[in-house]
């Protein structure tokens, strides 16, 4: 099949939510807008994450894998997925299921004009800490970026896949694609998306790196802002 969107599903110790991952996304397969595979990235799980996938990947001949020899964070399983995939497209959804993959046929609508079209998640269903300290941090991104993105910790979006590859990720960086985007002249959309509360599994981040790091990274995007080489070629032989 020729497909056109690849989306990436990071996974750390998530085996309570895999079968239900399989599931969602193999129902979301029969509905997708354009040919869409999926690509499992284990983050060096230490649970039966990697049996559960392998099982998963042998019978959706959609499905693939990549695993790491340990964990390395949520940035760098995102950039795996950048780097390993070949489509034009590439995706990206959270492997809680928090957003649903019905909505990536709403970010769709928008990728012929947009380089990179993110989620809103229009009724957040998280406590109150998590709320709070997702909306404190976001704010102060904003203040550094003037990406006007609502809601970049919305883990659902889609990026052009030419512009994901030139994105130089490090650790934190998955909270500043769009603004990575922006550095390359490229355009963001934003969409309303669903939001559901997690259902099983741990989250993996806490009020302290939901708040000191994303506020450390902004110091790491403006360095990086600053040394950022973008060019385009006009003519060659």
């Amino acid at each position: 099949m020729n497909y056109k969107l690849t989306i990436i599903v990071p996974v750390f110790n998530e085996e309570e939510n895999l079968i239900r991952v399989e599931k969602e996304l193999a129902g979301y397969l029969q509905k997708a807008s354009v040919p869409t595979k999926i690509l499992l990235v284990n983050d060096g799980s230490s649970d039966n994450s990697q049996q559960l996938i392998e099982t998963i990947c042998n019978r959706n001949i959609d499905f693939e894998y990549i695993s790491f020899t340990k964990n390395n964070g949520l940035s760098a399983a995102i950039k795996a997925g950048f780097d390993y995939a070949e489509t034009e497209l590439v995706g990206y959804i959270d492997s809680d299921l928090q957003t649903t993959p019905e909505d990536f046929n709403l970010l769709l609508q928008y990728t012929d004009e947009y380089e990179i079209v993110t989620g809103i998640r229009a009724t957040r269903n998280d406590g109150f800490v998590k709320r709070f300290s997702s909306k404190f941090a976001n704010s102060f991104r904003k203040a550094f970026t003037h990406d006007g993105v609502v809601d970049t910790g919305c883990p659902l979006k889609i990026i052009h896949t030419s512009y994901a590859k030139k994105i130089p990720m490090f650790k934190g960086l998955h909270r500043f694609l769009p603004a990575m985007i922006l550095l390359q002249n490229g355009k963001i959309k934003q969409v309303p998306v669903q939001h559901f509360p997690r259902i099983a599994g741990e989250a993996k981040f806490g009020l302290s790196n939901r708040l000191i790091g994303p506020l450390l990274d902004c110091f790491a995007y403006l360095w990086m802002k600053k040394k950022y080489i973008n060019y385009d070629i006009d003519t060659k032989s």
